[in-house]
């Protein structure tokens, strides 16, 4: 049967890929993700396909014809497929592939963690891809902490908050590159933060 596995791969480091991930893979014909998450699996012997940033669409695409042609395809999504990853766009498209996904850790787990923030008591929103929401403002009057994956970068977040009327002495956390040898952690104000240069790969707690 033609099927497409979504596996989630975690933050980044190989330390947080799941063994059940890493058996998937290894068990499929044709593997697929971005430059960084193929390099976690560089050992792996099977057909590799990288997605750029200009062509996620043909390739998704190009995933689910593999599966139609009878290939085993393992899709890699960065952290869980679930939460800003890539099962929505796959489910459009694969209405007769059989689907399975594997969770992953994602970054919002594991900046929880690091921060020892129940994140069932926390705002958890993310914008990734899909512009600032309104909806963040509401959110941070209701005294929970919350946990934001930001549009594209942290400066233009802050920027937005600031704008509309968020204290700019408020406490706000930037957790960046989470998992990686050069992770970053660093607990600031909203003004503060306006002008300091981050990775894209950025999670924030504003409390």
């Amino acid at each position: 049967m033609s099927k497409i596995h979504i596996v989630g791969i975690g933050p980044g480091s190989k330390e947080y890929l799941t063994f059940k991930a890493r058996q998937v893979v290894e068990s499929t014909d044709i593997l697929i993700g971005s430059k960084r998450a193929l390099e976690l699996f560089d050992d792996v012997i099977n057909e590799k396909i990288e997605i750029g940033a200009g062509n996620m669409g043909e390739i998704f695409k190009l995933a689910v014809y593999k599966a139609c042609q009878g290939n085993s395809v393992a899709l890699l999504s960065t952290g869980d497929p679930g939460f800003s990853g890539v099962l929505k766009p796959i489910l459009k498209l694969a209405d007769n592939i059989d689907v399975e996904v594997v969770p992953g850790i994602s970054s919002i787990q594991m900046c929880a963690a690091k921060l020892q923030i129940s994140w069932d008591d926390a705002n958890i929103i993310t914008m990734h891809g899909k512009g600032i929401s309104n909806e963040i403002i509401s959110m941070l009057s209701n005294g929970k902490p919350t946990i934001i994956l930001p549009n594209r970068t942290v400066n233009e977040l802050a920027n937005f908050l600031l704008e509309n009327g968020i204290d700019p002495t408020r406490d706000i956390v930037v957790c960046e590159k989470l998992s990686y040898p050069d992770e970053r952690i660093l607990k600031t104000t909203l003004k503060d933060v306006v002008n300091k240069k981050f990775n894209y790969m950025c999670v924030l707690v504003i409390n």
